[in-house]
């Protein structure tokens, strides 16, 4: 998992409207949505200018190999680093080429080969050779090795280098997967034995920015590559100021501290709504708000508690205190093409969720403990404490910092319950790893994923993985409280800001600023 941290769809296209939070309309001051001006001809543009941009949760490293954190992939996939191919987040996740010009596949899907751009260069100026692609893929195939992402190249069983221009992936077993893993943190190319150590202090990558500064705790600032072998970034430097707290955010942008807000609080776009001096786009996400119930600490390793708990939440409750989301029942966004919707699977139902706490012996009452990093809105929370009050539950909240939150509860399992925005996309191998920090473990929901990866076909691998999200709902594995919707506001004049799925790839040479 990246933790917000991590899908084909068509984006929505924003057109003027009024905002509605979840399925209903918006308690507060509702905003307008738009249609983002198309970007000006370059002589239009100022492209020596410095683009601002609000984010909310800062890396904690600057390594993308073995870092958490989808903070680190926000920051750094196509930006930085780049891979043989790449997502574009604009059209849906198409795959689309990146280093790799093109690629064929063999016709038994055991072998693909891919054609490098002769052009590419790292930021020290050295080409990039097949040479590099094949030691940066056998990082992750390496036995033990540490790569965050080492576990989607399982079915790699050798990768070549015919000549310095092509590269042969040789699979062990098809993979439906392979080309969409390529494209995230485990696909990047690092010059060959990079030391992945030195990352924090010195990136070399491959893409049209490199890292001018680092000022922990404050911003991250890149500046344009002007030696990038491909289309020239539309701004000189981009900063990113992490900014967690909402009204903060707002401040920033209303004074001109930042061009861009992203993930801007959508019970808080008062100040943007008619404004002349600002543009609200609304796009959709794959970040998955998740109730991790962990299946092996008492009292969630009854399943009848883990089924009590998700019909005592309402999720339209939690929605409407966050602002904008909508419900899904499962662990797969609207936009993946193996999606089913499973709202109707352990919906609302205080007086069920108190039966069941009765059957696995809690008709007393019982007593948990939240984990949730502090980069959230209380407000979630609270709903949560209220809803599970009716239900004979006491909640404790502990409202942790992020960096407390990846090593208590993701890496060391140390929680009953917990909060995360599960950003990545495709995401659902998640629930066939009984080592993941959920603790869920079902050898049918393991063998339909493993099937899935291998099948024949896009239609085969979807129906199995549409069997998985079913059985990982009906097991009530998690609960999903929403998928949100990400709000971005944007100073007038600025133009090409990527609105959708923008917490886990953000690309950032395409944002220009009018003279």
């Amino acid at each position: 998992m990246r933790p917000l941290l991590w899908i084909p769809a068509a984006v929505v296209a924003l057109a003027a409207t009024t905002v509605a939070c979840g399925t209903g309309g918006d308690p507060g001051a509702p905003a307008t949505t738009a249609t983002q001006a198309a970007t000006p001809p370059d002589d239009q543009l100022d492209l020596g200018a410095t683009v601002d941009v609000r984010l909310i949760l800062e890396p904690v490293s600057l390594n993308p190999f073995s870092t958490s954190g989808v903070a680190v992939d926000q920051l750094l996939l196509d930006n930085v680093y780049e891979g043989l191919v790449s997502a574009d987040t604009a059209d849906g996740d198409k795959i689309v080429p990146r280093l790799a010009t093109s690629h064929e596949v063999s016709p038994d899907g055991l072998s693909y080969t891919f054609t490098l751009t002769p052009d590419a260069k790292f930021h020290d100026g050295s080409a990039l050779t097949s040479a590099d692609v094949v030691w940066s893929l056998q990082q992750q195939i390496a036995p033990g090795s540490k790569g965050l992402r080492a576990a989607e190249f399982a079915s790699v069983a050798a990768v070549s280098a015919p000549d310095p221009t092509t590269v042969k992936v040789d699979l062990k077993q098809r993979d439906t997967f392979l080309l969409w893993n390529l494209t995230q943190r485990g696909g990047i190319v690092y010059k060959k034995d990079t030391d992945f150590a030195t990352l924090d202090a010195k990136d070399n990558g491959s893409g049209p920015y490199t890292i001018a500064n680092w000022n922990r705790g404050a911003d991250i600032t890149l500046a344009r590559n002007d030696a990038y072998w491909g289309a020239k970034p539309k701004n000189a430097k981009v900063v990113l100021h992490y900014i967690p707290e909402p009204s903060a955010a707002n401040n920033a942008q209303t004074t001109g501290q930042t061009d861009v807000q992203t993930a801007a609080d959508a019970t808080l776009l008062q100040p943007f709504t008619a404004n002349p001096g600002f543009t609200i786009l609304r796009g959709t996400t794959t970040d998955k708000f998740t109730l991790a119930l962990n299946n092996k600490r008492a009292p969630f390793d009854n399943p009848d508690v883990r089924h009590a708990f998700r019909q005592a939440i309402n999720k339209e409750d939690v929605i409407a205190a966050y602002g904008a989301g909508i419900p899904i029942g499962g662990p797969v966004p609207p936009q993946d093409p193996w999606y089913t919707d499973l709202t109707g699977t352990d919906a609302h139902n205080p007086e069920g969720a108190k039966a069941l706490l009765a059957k696995a012996g809690h008709a007393g009452g019982l007593a948990v403990t939240l984990d949730v990093p502090n980069v959230y809105p209380r407000a979630i929370a609270d709903v949560l404490v209220s809803n599970l009050k009716q239900v004979g539950v006491t909640l404790t909240v502990r409202q942790v910092e992020f960096p407390t939150w990846l090593t208590r509860v993701f890496t060391n399992h140390d929680y009953e319950l917990s909060i995360v925005d599960h950003a990545e996309a495709r995401d659902i191998g998640n629930y066939a790893k009984p080592d993941y920090y959920f603790g869920y473990d079902n050898k049918q929901v393991q063998a339909d994923y493993a099937a899935a990866r291998a099948a024949a076909s896009d239609g085969e691998r979807d129906e199995l993985l549409r069997k998985v999200a079913k059985q990982a709902s009906d097991d009530a594995a998690t609960d999903w409280l929403f998928v949100n919707q990400t709000h971005t506001v944007v100073r007038t004049g600025v133009y090409g800001v990527p609105s959708a799925e923008t917490t886990n790839r953000f690309p950032l040479s395409g944002i220009a600023v009018g003279k």
